[in-house]
């Protein structure tokens, strides 16, 4: 982020702290940094307590009324986001069709007779997809972590350089 485009959010603040102090302009945008920050750590401190997750809860309830879909996208991007609950073991590319058309794809289970369960997720919304039962030699695990790849899905396919970066280096033999 360009350090110019914070000054000019914060002039105003800077300007009104200069005015009513003793304070030269760069002082007085310390100050208003300072206490911006301050005021995010303490909202975010507050928001821990009992107390603040009470009000969070409540004020998310009042969004949830004026904004349609607010609860919807709150659990859909937590559920994704959270690191303690991928359901997902690893990243592959997978020839769903048997061709040479590669979709990304979470493996989901890997059966005892060579065989994957994978989840193709649709793009921007992970949350649809497909589950395809494929062979093994159609699924190539790449070493990507989950959440990048759900970024590159999220995206609709935009930064998913690092998924074909790391297919291109499964030995040859490997690839199907």
């Amino acid at each position: 982020m360009d350090f110019n485009f914070v000054i000019q959010i914060i002039q105003p603040l800077t300007q009104l702290v200069a005015a009513r102090s003793n304070f030269q302009e760069l002082a007085a945008g310390a100050i208003v940094l300072g206490i911006i920050l301050s005021s995010c750590f303490l909202v975010g401190a507050i928001v821990k307590t009992k107390l603040g997750k009470f009000f969070r809860g409540h004020f998310e309830n009042v969004l949830s009324k004026f904004i349609p879909g607010y609860g919807m996208i709150k659990s859909t991007v937590t559920q994704i986001f959270d690191r303690k609950k991928y359901p997902f073991s690893s990243v592959a590319l997978v020839q769903a069709f048997e061709n040479d058309t590669l979709m990304t794809g979470f493996v989901i289970d890997k059966h005892p007779d060579d065989m994957y369960t994978v989840f193709v997720p649709c793009g921007p919304n992970p949350t649809t997809g497909y589950i395809f039962h494929l062979k093994q030699q159609y699924v190539h695990p790449v070493t990507v972590p989950v959440e990048n790849a759900l970024r590159s899905v999220i995206s609709c396919g935009v930064d998913s350089k690092p998924l074909l970066d790391a297919f291109h280096q499964i030995p040859e033999g490997k690839q199907a």
